[in-house]
């Protein structure tokens, strides 16, 4: 997950510093192989935002709780999951 800090990961909509409650697996096609998948993290106020961001563009793949994706993790060996930047970021 997020990197930014050891506490409890945090939102990527720009400028939100509220606790992520929710994990939105995307791609770019483009740019990423299939299996490949992105991460941005999200409070419950922009969940739908960024979901709606990432999906008007073809890119959302999953939304799950940060509580079960991390306990996926945990269980699984880790893939090419990779973090990205949310809107107005560069990729």
């Amino acid at each position: 997950m997020s990197a930014q800090n050891h506490e409890s990961p945090i939102c990527s909509a720009k400028g939100c510093r509220e606790p992520a409650v929710w994990v939105l697996a995307w791609n770019n096609p483009k740019l990423h192989t299939p299996d490949r998948r992105k991460t941005w993290l999200a409070c419950e106020e922009h969940r739908e935002h960024l979901s709606s961001f990432l999906g008007m563009r073809g890119f959302l793949k999953d939304v799950v709780r940060l509580t079960e994706w991390q306990a996926a993790e945990e269980r699984d060996t880790p893939g090419e999951r990779g973090e990205g930047a949310a809107p107005g970021d560069a990729d």
